[in-house]
């Protein structure tokens, strides 16, 4: 890992009994690389032998757990004992900013914080979401998800035509890489099904896989709304 100092998002959870979650995401400023944060032994839910996802590329033979589950199995053991609609406020501090939100289900902002974790565990298919990392943006809408998510991807497609590559500019593989995590997530969705008493968790990763549906079948529709805002690039 880089000796810079960590990229960071924390998390503070307050619940109505004035019960608190303090949650710290730390990243490789350079990769982007989840940094655990605590040393416990890994879950059952999170082998390999437990549970593999199609076409999972990771050298099972030379480890045991899957390195996503293994990083969120901390938050979940957090919010084991959470409904999605419990309401908690929640603020999140960056390096830059603060974010806030009150009185909302949980599942919303624990899916934002799950999420950035997942996409910055070492899973191939998720690798792709991780330049969003960088920018992450809590509680996002799917309308703002959809935005980030293609303009990320049109940006990587410059990037590889800049260096001689050939771009995916129709933003066929798009479609593809959200397919792909639309299976993780539902694979997830299994995995947590033996972990956690209630269900907070496990509809979190259900707010992220609808998003990846939205993405994956209807983004094209989606991006039609999206044309009022570029008026000045679209005229003659």
């Amino acid at each position: 890992m880089s000796e810079k100092t960590p990229l960071f998002y924390r998390y503070h959870f307050v619940f109505d009994s004035d019960h608190a979650v303090d949650i710290k995401i730390n990243l490789d400023p350079e990769t982007l690389q989840f940094i655990p944060s605590d040393k416990q032994p890994a879950p059952y839910w999170a082998r390999f032998d437990y549970l593999v996802c199609e076409g999972c590329h990771l050298n099972i033979s030379d480890q045991s757990f899957c390195p996503v589950a293994v990083n969120i199995a901390s938050v979940i053991k957090a919010f084991k004992d959470a409904y999605s609609y419990d309401v908690v406020d929640v603020t999140v501090e960056t390096q830059d900013r603060m974010y806030a939100k009150l009185q909302v289900p949980i599942q919303q902002p624990l899916s934002s914080l799950l999420g950035i974790i997942m996409v910055t565990s070492g899973c191939e298919n998720l690798d792709k979401l991780r330049p969003m990392a960088k920018y992450h943006l809590p509680f996002a809408s799917i309308e703002e998800t959809i935005y980030r998510a293609t303009s990320m991807y049109l940006l990587a497609q410059y990037l590889r035509y800049k260096k001689g590559l050939k771009p995916d500019w129709d933003m066929t593989e798009l479609v593809d890489i959200y397919d792909n995590i639309d299976r993780i997530n539902a694979n997830i969705c299994k995995r947590l099904q033996e972990a956690s008493k209630k269900d907070a968790s496990l509809n979190a990763v259900v707010i992220l896989d609808v998003f990846a549906q939205m993405i994956s079948t209807s983004f094209e529709y989606t991006l039609k709304d999206f044309e009022y805002l570029f008026a000045p690039y679209l005229e003659q």
